[in-house]
């Protein structure tokens, strides 16, 4: 499977910065991934940073992709419930999911409209970059268990 992720900004901070590199290197057996920086906007305007956002996220997103959207009010999954979309997906023929990550103001309504999947981490309020890493480790925990290996400790 080929996991995009979308994510508005950098990881700004070292630690979080290490947690997504290893992240990403423990995915490499299991899936390419390739993930996309698009720029934060300004924030003075947060409606307007959200809308400048939402179309560099777009633009970055192909017309055939299947976008899973990061969103507090979505759809919360177990990790076993995650394994199982994901693995649904690759059986139902799709070869690409897009994960996006929308910047501080969320993501515009049009992203809404554009995705797919609402996913849920938490109803809690996250940092979008606490989000972009726990999505990673939550891809690599659900390719570990679509191949039953041990993912828990």
């Amino acid at each position: 499977m080929h996991v995009r992720l979308i994510a508005v900004g950098k990881l700004r901070e070292p630690y979080i910065a290490a947690a997504a590199a290893d992240f990403r290197k423990r995915l490499q057996p299991y899936h390419r991934l390739e993930e996309i920086e698009v720029r934060a906007a300004d924030g003075a305007q947060p409606e307007r940073a959200m809308a400048s956002e939402g179309e560099a996220i777009l633009r970055a997103v192909a017309p055939a992709d299947v976008v899973w959207l990061l969103e507090r009010e979505g759809q919360e999954f177990s990790s076993l419930e995650l394994a199982e979309r994901i693995e649904r997906a690759a059986v139902d023929g799709i070869s690409a999911l897009t994960f996006v990550v929308a910047g501080t103001y969320g993501a515009s309504p049009a992203v809404h409209a554009r995705a797919n999947v609402r996913w849920s981490l938490s109803r809690l309020t996250l940092l979008h970059e606490w989000a972009r890493v726990l999505v990673l480790e939550q891809v690599y925990r659900a390719a570990k268990i679509a191949r039953g290996e041990p993912y828990h400790h």
